[in-house]
């Protein structure tokens, strides 16, 4: 007896299992919640089994069954996409869905270029993006929950493939009256005495710590924050420095107030800009398709939304 459910209800069922409430669900897929509602209708009618509980002013929770159905749905979807990704590369048209990864600290100044132009050129790609962590992004790429992710390459793990595109040195971010501001280059020597304002995400705290360690020098760190829009206004009110590795093309932090940018002196080495993939993946077509347009772009344009040059 064939069975009468579609992809999209298992779309509709997954995004409802991972937002806990149909009203999330509808947001996440833009769908309006009665559609959605009718799909998990339906979905437990053909399969005779019950996914979700309803609990009082908490929205929905997966039963036993609906939990191993949504293991089992994922799967189904991961297969389905691989199938539509395979008659684009036999096709030789650049089509279907791409999502793309960026890390936290440069999601919005570098990715809706990279998209808007990589869209314009191939308007039947759908893109979708997702703001993270370096370990949220190695994770999501090792589970296929993104296709590409744009990250410095720090404990890039050898299951995964890096494309360079941009080297980035290290800039110390300073109010304009701290009194190292006017320095044409600061050395942790320098730095170390003075507050310092932390840029707390995985793996980049390692990287500006080594910066003092290197030189048996501790900073002191009076500020943690996983925000650039936040350390950066932090730094221009006096808060103390930090450290990140590019310089943005404004010199005023988010609330207006001036910010300066000195480049770091000493061993920290630049960290590079580049896209992850999962191994092989950089040779399905979609995916090599961005990864090419990106190159060509900051070849020739250089980082959207960085300074590239030496102040």
């Amino acid at each position: 007896m064939p069975l009468r459910f579609t992809l999209r209800q298992l779309e509709y069922f997954v995004a409802v299992g991972e937002a806990g409430s149909i009203a999330l669900a509808s947001e996440a897929v833009n769908v309006s919640s009665p559609s959605i509602s009718a799909a998990l209708s339906q979905l437990e009618r053909e399969f005779g089994l019950q996914f979700f509980v309803r609990k009082h002013a908490h929205g929905l929770s997966l039963t036993q069954a609906g939990r191993q159905f949504m293991a089992q749905a994922k799967i189904a979807l991961h297969e389905a996409q691989a199938l539509k990704q395979l008659a684009s590369d036999i096709s030789g048209i650049v089509q279907g869905p791409l999502s793309v990864g960026c890390l936290l600290t440069f999601a919005q100044r570098v990715v809706p270029a990279l998209r808007r132009t990589f869209e314009q050129e191939y308007p039947q790609v759908q893109v979708s993006q997702v703001e993270l962590d370096q370990t949220g992004l190695i994770d999501q790429l090792r589970t296929a929950e993104i296709d590409v992710a744009l990250t410095y390459d720090l404990e890039i793990p050898t299951d995964l493939h890096f494309l360079p595109l941009a080297e980035l040195p290290a800039y110390a971010f300073l109010g304009e009256d701290h009194p190292l501001a006017g320095h044409a280059q600061v050395t942790a020597e320098e730095l170390a005495p003075h507050p310092m304002v932390m840029l707390d995400l995985p793996l980049s705290v390692d990287y500006f710590l080594s910066f003092f360690h290197d030189e048996e020098l501790r900073p002191n760190i009076v500020e943690r924050t996983r925000d650039m829009a936040v350390m950066r206004s932090l730094v221009a009110n006096g808060f103390g420095y930090s450290i990140a590795n590019f310089r943005p093309l404004s010199n005023v932090a988010p609330d207006g107030r001036a910010i300066r940018y000195v480049p770091l002196a000493g061993a920290l080495r630049p960290l590079r800009l580049g896209l992850v993939t999962a191994e092989g993946a950089q040779n399905v077509l979609t995916i090599k398709a961005f990864l090419q347009q990106c190159q060509r772009q900051i070849h020739q344009s250089g980082v959207p939304g960085m300074n590239m040059n030496t102040p």
